[in-house]
C-alpha cells in the first residue's frame, strides 16, 4: 500500500496579486450550478455577491441532470420514509441529522423554485411523481419530461441576472484560493490571458465534482475537480474521496458522447437486458432494475465479464411507444440523432462515472475547516450521501444546503480591510520551457484510462497499487513542468484527485456503497464504519462515524 498521498505543492500557478487586476465583493461564489446559484440568491438578501462561472451555466452538471428532485409529496409517502431510503442507500455513513434537515426542507425548496417561475410536469399544485432506484415510493418531481436540471438552471440563472446585488461573470477559471492570516480571502483566476485576483469577505466554493477523472463519464467537460483540489492545496480538510458513484445507464455507441439516460426510465418500467434479451438483474437482485445505482452498475459489469455476453441494453419496446416518447423527449431526441427509436430499438448502455460523493468537509451551513471558505453542492462532503447517493437527492441538496450556505456566508464574513494590502504570491514551479515539450492531452488520456481500469467500479489491491504508482510518477513529472493555462491546471487538479481517490480506496479494505473491492467483497463495520480524512501536509486519518460500535477505539488512526 502507498503509505502517504504525496505532498501537494501549495500553488500550481505562479502569480503575484500586485501584478493582477483586482476585484472585491462581499460574498464570492465560485460555480454556477444549482448549489452556487441558490447560495448567491440567499447571500444577496443582505450582501453584494459576485458569481464566477468557468463555463456557461447551461453547460454545468446541473443543467444536464435529467431525473428530478426527490420530495415526499405522495400521501402514501413521508419525510421519514424518504430519510430512511437515503440512510439505507448511504450504507451506514450518512449523517442522520443532515439527512433529516435536507429532506424536511424539500417541499419548501420546491415551492421556492415554483415561485421563481419553474414549471414542473403535472397539474398545477399537483406535480407528477416518478420513481427511481432506491426509492420506496414515487417521489421524483420532474420538468419537461427529462429536463429537470435545465429547468432549474433556467429559473435560477434568470433570478440571479435580475437581482440588483448579484453580478455574474462567465469564462473565469479559478486556479487558486487566496489566504491571508490563515483565512480564505479570495481567489486567483484566469480570464483568457488576463490574471485577476478576486477578494471577498466570504468565499463559497460550489465548483462541482470531478467526473472527468474517468474515461467513461456522464459529466460536463468542466467537471475536473478544480474547486476540491484548490481547497486541498489551501489546507481545507477533505473526506470520503474513495466514494465515486457510477451511473448504470449511459448511451454506449462508438464515437458518441456518453449521454446519461435517467434512472426514471427504469422507474417507468424499462428493462435492462443482454444480447439474448435476458433480464439478468433479476437473477441476483430482488428489486431488479430499481436497485440502487451502485448495485446495478456492479451487476452490469459482472455480467459483461461473462464470455457469452457482449452488450447490455435498456429496453422500452414493451412500453406504449408514444407514452415513452412523450415522457422522455430528451432521450428520444438523443436516440433519434443516432438512428434509434425508443418504441422500436433497444438502447445500448454501459455504466459511467456520474457523481463525486467525497469532497470538502462542511457543516449544514457550508462552513469548511478553513475560515472564510464555505462549500456546497458536489464539491462538498456534507454528510447527506454517506457511501452512496440516493437518486435525485443531488438537486435537492444544492437547493437546500446552497441556500443555507449563502445565508451563513453573508452573515459571517470578515472585514477585508488590510488583509490583502500586501503581497499575495504563489511560488513558481516547473521549468519555463518544459510545457511546450509536454503532450498534456496524452497524459490526461492516460490518466482517465488508468482510473477507469483500476480505480473504477471494480477495484482490488493490485490494481489500486498500480494506479497509485503511476499517478505518483505522473505527479512528480508534472512538478517539473510549469502549467500556466487552464488545460494544464485542470490536469494538475485531476492528478491531485486521482492520488486522493486511489489512496483512499487502498485504505478502505471492505466493500461499502459505491466502493467495491473484489478482494474485500463484504461490508466490515470493524474497519469501515468511519471516514478517511485528508489534509495537506498531515497524514491521512480515519475518523469513526458517530454511531460506530463501542468495540472501536475512540481515537483516529494515523496511517
Amino acid at each position: 500500500m502507498t503509505t502517504l498521498c504525496p505532498l501537494e505543492p501549495r500553488y500550481r500557478l505562479s502569480f503575484d496579486t500586485r501584478c493582477a487586476s483586482r476585484v472585491t465583493t462581499d460574498v464570492l461564489v465560485v460555480g454556477g450550478g444549482v448549489a452556487g446559484l441558490s447560495a448567491a440568491l440567499a447571500a444577496a438578501q443582505t450582501a453584494r455577491v459576485l458569481v464566477l462561472l468557468k463555463d456557461p451555466a447551461l453547460q454545468s452538471n446541473t443543467a444536464l441532470a435529467q431525473g428530478g428532485i426527490a420530495v415526499a409529496l405522495d400521501p402514501q409517502d413521508s419525510v421519514a420514509e424518504h430519510a430512511a431510503d437515503t440512510l439505507r442507500t448511504g450504507c451506514g455513513l450518512a449523517d442522520p441529522q443532515v439527512v433529516e434537515r435536507v429532506i424536511f426542507e424539500a417541499p419548501r425548496a420546491l415551492e421556492r423554485l415554483v415561485e421563481l417561475g419553474a414549471v414542473f410536469d403535472g397539474a398545477a399544485g399537483r406535480p407528477e411523481l416518478a420513481r427511481e432506484g432506491g426509492h420506496g415510493h414515487r417521489r421524483i418531481v420532474h420538468a419537461r419530461g427529462d429536463a429537470t436540471g435545465a429547468e432549474c438552471t433556467r429559473v435560477l440563472v434568470d433570478a440571479v441576472r435580475a437581482h440588483p446585488r448579484i453580478e455574474m461573470r462567465v469564462g473565469v477559471f479559478v486556479a487558486e484560493l487566496l489566504k491571508a492570516e490563515d483565512r480564505c480571502v479570495g481567489v486567483f483566476a484566469l480570464v483568457g490571458e488576463e490574471r485577476v485576483a478576486v477578494f471577498g469577505r466570504s468565499v463559497i466554493l460550489a465548483a462541482g465534482g470531478a467526473g472527468r477523472l474517468y474515461r467513461e463519464t456522464s459529466n460536463s467537460q468542466g467537471a475536473t475537480g478544480d474547486g476540491i483540489a484548490a481547497a486541498y492545496r489551501a489546507g481545507a480538510r477533505l473526506r470520503d474521496m474513495e466514494f465515486v458513484q457510477f451511473h448504470p445507464t449511459t448511451l454506449y455507441l462508438a464515437g458518441t458522447p456518453r449521454v446519461l439516460i435517467t434512472e426514471a426510465v427504469r422507474g417507468e418500467g424499462a428493462h435492462i437486458v443482454d444480447d439474448r434479451n435476458r433480464r439478468f438483474l433479476l437473477e441476483n437482485l430482488a428489486e431488479g432494475e430499481l436497485a440502487p445505482r451502485d448495485v446495478v452498475s456492479r451487476e452490469i459489469v459482472r455480467h459483461l465479464g461473462r464470455p457469452d455476453v457482449r452488450n447490455v441494453y435498456l429496453d422500452l419496446t414493451h412500453l406504449p411507444a408514444e407514452r415513452a416518447r412523450k415522457r422522455f423527449p430528451g432521450l428520444q431526441a438523443t436516440c433519434a440523432r443516432y438512428g434509434l427509436d425508443l418504441g422500436r430499438d433497444r438502447i445500448p448502455v454501459r455504466p459511467a462515472a456520474h457523481y463525486f460523493i467525497g469532497g470538502v468537509i462542511c457543516d449544514e451551513a457550508g462552513r469548511s475547516s478553513l475560515p472564510g471558505l464555505y462549500v456546497c453542492g458536489e464539491a462538498a462532503c456534507s454528510g447527506l450521501h454517506g457511501a452512496n447517493r440516493l437518486a435525485s437527492n443531488s438537486l435537492l441538496e444544492g437547493l437546500v444546503l446552497g441556500r443555507r450556505t449563502g445565508a451563513a456566508a453573508a452573515g459571517e464574513g470578515a472585514e477585508l480591510s488590510g488583509l490583502f494590502e500586501g503581497e499575495l504570491a504563489g511560488a513558481e514551479t516547473g521549468a519555463a520551457g518544459a510545457a511546450a515539450a509536454t503532450d498534456l492531452e496524452d497524459l490526461r488520456q492516460s490518466l482517465v484510462s488508468l482510473m477507469w481500469r483500476d480505480v473504477g467500479i471494480a477495484r482490488d489491491g493490485d490494481g489500486l497499487g498500480r494506479a497509485a504508482t503511476a499517478v505518483a510518477s505522473w505527479r512528480r513529472f508534472l512538478d517539473t513542468v510549469r502549467t500556466e493555462g487552464r488545460s494544464g491546471c485542470e490536469l494538475a487538479n485531476l492528478l491531485t484527485l486521482a492520488a486522493l481517490v486511489t489512496n483512499a480506496a487502498e485504505r478502505r479494505t471492505e466493500s461499502r456503497g459505491t466502493h467495491w473491492r473484489s478482494d474485500y467483497p463484504q461490508v466490515d463495520d470493524r474497519t469501515g464504519k468511519g471516514h478517511w480524512v485528508w489534509e495537506r501536509g498531515v497524514p491521512p486519518r480515519f475518523e469513526l462515524h458517530p454511531d460506530a460500535t463501542a468495540a472501536h477505539s475512540s481515537g483516529g488512526a494515523h496511517v
